[in-house]
């Protein structure tokens, strides 16, 4: 009920430009970062979602105060542009400081040092100190007013696993943990190209308008349907025989229709094996 309280609550306050942070290539990015430091699954989506949420909220406040500027100052250029290049300029060293900031809130024994986070900077041939590394993990914590503590998808998805296997749902549960997390890295990793399918099925059109890409905005953030869809997809690939009691129980559980779960598993399935023979 928690859980789905905060996500409901996440998506009623969404801004418009949720998601634009979350391109393939800053999720590789932080996804392979968190690898080489051999951090938990939880901690790299922390990460994104910590980083994704701190963006937003970076370029909303250029934007302000630029804005403001102007009107002060007619003379000075408060283009996308310029913000574009401040922000582009300090990006590497805030998303490594996302990363740093999600270990901390982890309880695994590995937590990504100063040092550690510059000798990878370094490598890059930045030339940040420890000073410049503090208050960057300083102004992500200041513009997000210390709230980085969220839960990410996959605390949904485990949760839900729980409950099903309290509901008495037969499920082999420890393989198909280790295959939602896959499936969840997939989705991450190829999120415009799964949800492109899921608005395409959803409004039964190839060519949607904006207005529908805009609404379907929420879907796109919706925790609480992604780890449906994961698990769905999961039990579907480990044991087709009990494909249908989860999706039902899913559907007891989340009050998630059992029509949008099939249909997010489509999409993913599809993407798996490259095709789109039904």
């Amino acid at each position: 009920i928690h859980l789905a309280t905060e996500n409901e609550q996440y998506l009623s306050e969404l801004p418009e430009q949720a998601g634009y942070f979350k391109e393939t290539r800053i999720v590789e990015f932080i996804f392979l970062l968190s690898e080489k430091w051999h951090l938990d699954q939880s901690t790299r989506y922390q990460a994104v979602e910590l980083l994704e949420r701190f963006m937003i909220k970076q370029v909303e406040q250029m934007c302000d105060y630029r804005g403001s500027a102007k009107g002060r100052d007619q003379g000075q250029r408060s283009s996308w542009s310029s913000v574009r290049d401040q922000i582009a300029n300090t990006f590497v060293l805030r998303l490594v400081s996302c990363v740093q900031l999600a270990s901390k809130l982890s309880l695994h024994y590995s937590r990504v040092t100063s040092d550690t986070a510059l000798k990878f900077l370094q490598s890059l041939k930045y030339s940040y100190t420890k000073q410049e590394l503090l208050e960057s993990e300083l102004a992500v914590l200041n513009t997000l007013h210390f709230h980085i503590n969220v839960s990410t998808p996959l605390a949904y998805v485990e949760l839900l696993l729980e409950v099903l296997g309290y509901n008495g749902c037969l499920l082999p549960v420890k393989p198909l943990h280790q295959l939602c997390v896959q499936l969840l890295d997939f989705c991450y990793l190829t999120r415009e190209t799964i949800y492109d399918t899921l608005l395409k099925i959803a409004i039964e059109n190839s060519t949607p308008s904006k207005l529908q890409i805009a609404k379907f905005l929420t879907v796109k953030e919706d925790f609480m349907l992604l780890a449906v869809g994961v698990i769905s997809t999961g039990a579907f690939i480990l044991s087709s025989g009990h494909w249908e009691q989860v999706v039902e129980h899913l559907n007891s559980i989340t009050g998630i229709t059992a029509q949008s779960i099939l249909e997010f598993s489509y999409a993913v399935v599809t993407h798996i094996v490259g095709s789109t023979t039904p």
